[in-house]
């Protein structure tokens, strides 16, 4: 089977100023799914328009039929499992079943303080995160769940009727970490990353490739730990944050290129930004739909 070719449609626009046709689009060019940021607001993006996830996936379940929706990537930086799951049971019923919920552990920009706290460091992010998706999990599965955690609690919550999708709508791991992956192997249907951070400033794309393999080989341990076999996990690269920056989609042969790479270290999913002009994802419109089209076919 080829890989899969999704996208990420930032929520920057009004709903009928663009970001609607946006998501007709790319049902149209044949994306596997259509994903948008889980953030209050994001980097550069901050003092212009940005819109809330899950609304905006409700309005795109409504003029799309086949592609799958989801987040890249929710976080324990402003929700909670219980409001989330309600919400996700939502969004599931109203796509018809179509919804991935893209989940990591979160980082240190603006939701990082949004809601006036100070900034967790990154063990206490990993703290939350061990707790969070456990929780989510039981909150998509069962009718009524009560808990009490070191940060989060529910007490009998009720999610009747629970998701379309059984036992519960797919989680897609963002994880690089030793306890990250961990929480991929054991609960995610999908392992999500960017590359490596630390080499998207100075690094090398053949470094990056190495640094990625090496993540692999990580989630390939933490499944075997727990007697997983890895090959049952989607393996998601989320573009556009590695050393080759936007010149993937300069043209068709150099996204194939770039793609093929990956594909061969086990990748079954790459996801590109839709682009959006003046901005670190700016891109040909014109290229980047032939890429849509034609590349899937050139990746078997």
């Amino acid at each position: 089977m080829s890989p899969r070719l999704s996208t990420v449609i930032l929520p920057y626009r009004r709903w009928h100023e663009g970001s609607r046709s946006a998501w007709v689009r790319a049902e149209e060019l044949g994306f596997h799914a259509g994903y948008t940021y889980d953030h209050l607001s994001w980097r550069s993006f901050r003092d212009g328009p940005w819109f809330g996830a899950v609304p905006t996936l409700a309005a795109a379940a409504g003029v799309t039929e086949r592609m799958r929706l989801g987040t890249l990537v929710t976080s324990p930086n402003f929700r909670h499992p219980v409001t989330l799951a309600k919400e996700l049971i939502s969004l599931d019923d109203i796509s018809g079943g179509r919804v991935t919920l893209g989940i990591g552990a979160g980082g240190t920009g603006f939701d990082a303080t949004a809601l006036g706290q100070e900034p967790w460091t990154p063990r206490e992010r990993a703290d939350r995160f061990a707790e969070f998706v456990p929780l989510l999990d039981r909150l998509l599965t069962e009718d009524a769940v009560s808990y009490e955690g070191d940060f989060y609690q529910a007490h009998e919550a009720r999610n009747i009727p629970g998701c379309v999708q059984r036992p519960r709508l797919p989680f897609a791991v963002a994880a690089t970490g030793p306890r990250g992956l961990r929480l991929a192997a054991r609960y995610g249907q999908a392992w999500v990353t960017t590359g490596d951070p630390k080499l998207y400033e100075d690094g090398t794309p053949e470094q990056s490739v190495q640094a990625i393999r090496g993540q692999a080989e990580k989630l390939a341990g933490a499944c075997a730990e727990i007697g997983r076999d890895v090959t049952e996990l989607d393996k998601i690269l989320l573009t556009g944050f590695t050393p080759d920056r936007g010149r993937p989609l300069e043209s068709l042969d150099a996204f194939v290129d770039f793609a093929g790479r990956h594909v061969e270290l086990g990748f079954n999913e790459i996801v590109v930004h839709w682009p959006i002009p003046g901005s670190d994802f700016a891109a040909d419109q014109k290229v980047f739909e032939r890429i849509a089209m034609e590349a899937p076919a050139q990746l078997r």
